[in-house]
């Protein structure tokens, strides 16, 4: 088996302290080690996103999860009823928010995703969860499982993942502030609801983002085509662990694969040379997850 050319890069981690055990690939995998700052879309300046929710199931999620104010759900006049439609009236109406029954054509100018799926709300948008709060162990729960994002800028990549990471069980996400999508519409509505239940850091520089890790003992595995391990082989136990994936096509930056404490790759049997940093995020995160089980 030779190892898949991954979307999403690895890399290898410089040692911190207070990390126990570090996780290993049955086979000695090397750290690699290095010293210390990765694709089109442009994000958000304005902060993390989230404002306007697009889609019947992440705007359900937003109404359930109430974990920030909803202005207003536009509904449109000619969406035939379902049973995701009336729940979503039912919350709305729970919640004391304003529905708006709105022609199609002023919801469809409204939307920011080419299919709202007659149904989008305004809420605030999303608050930056701190990096180091991500990092701690709290007391009777399990140790973190981070995902940091090197650089995935297609917003349906970003989605993709944000809605595999929640049901993985991650327990936050990691986001470069420059040169990554951050959470759009569009993001939002590929999501489908994780964004509700995702605490979600931005950091200046992914690289840097990993020391501090380190130095809170959490461990980071990366994704790297060129790596000589494979996923299958990780033994993780208890530890806290971060999952690394790089920038659709060019995979980890040179530092950030330098700054992980792992490098390993998926294998590969076919014929193809190459996984969507999605689908490549998805099978390593349940991997982690089983191997954490």
């Amino acid at each position: 088996m030779s190892p898949a050319r991954v979307g999403g890069g690895g890399h290898g981690r410089g040692g911190g302290q207070g990390r126990g055990g570090r996780p290993r690939a049955t086979g000695r995998v090397p750290a690699t080690r290095g010293t210390t700052g990765s694709g089109a879309a442009r994000p958000d300046q304005r902060g993390l996103g989230g404002d306007q929710v697009e889609g019947r199931r992440a705007v359900r999620e937003l109404l359930v999860a109430r974990r920030r104010p909803v202005r207003d759900v536009w509904v449109s006049e000619t969406l035939e009823e379902s049973a995701l439609v009336a729940e979503i009236l039912d919350l709305a109406g729970e919640a004391g928010v304003p529905v708006r029954r709105v022609p199609r054509a002023r919801l469809d100018a409204e939307a920011r995703t080419d299919a709202a799926q007659g149904v989008l709300a305004h809420a605030r948008g999303l608050e930056e969860a701190e990096l180091e709060r991500l990092c701690r162990r709290r007391p009777g729960e399990a140790a973190p499982f981070l995902l940091v994002l090197d650089g995935v800028t297609d917003p349906q990549n970003l989605g993709a993942l944000l809605r595999t990471a929640e049901v993985a069980g991650v327990t936050g996400v990691v986001l470069p502030r420059h040169r990554s999508a951050h959470i759009t519409p569009t993001v939002a509505k590929a999501a489908a609801g994780a964004i509700e239940y995702l605490p979600i850091a931005v950091v200046p520089g992914v690289p840097a983002a990993l020391v501090t890790m380190a130095g809170h003992g959490v461990w980071t595995v990366g994704l790297d085509s060129e790596a000589t391990h494979s996923v299958w082989e990780l033994e993780l136990a208890t530890e806290s662990v971060a999952l690394v994936l790089g920038a659709e096509g060019t995979g980890l930056s040179r530092l950030t694969r330098a700054r992980c404490d792992l490098l390993v790759a998926i294998p590969q049997r076919g014929s193809l040379d190459s996984l969507n940093v999605s689908a490549a995020g998805a099978i390593a995160a349940f991997e982690v997850a089983r191997r954490r089980a």
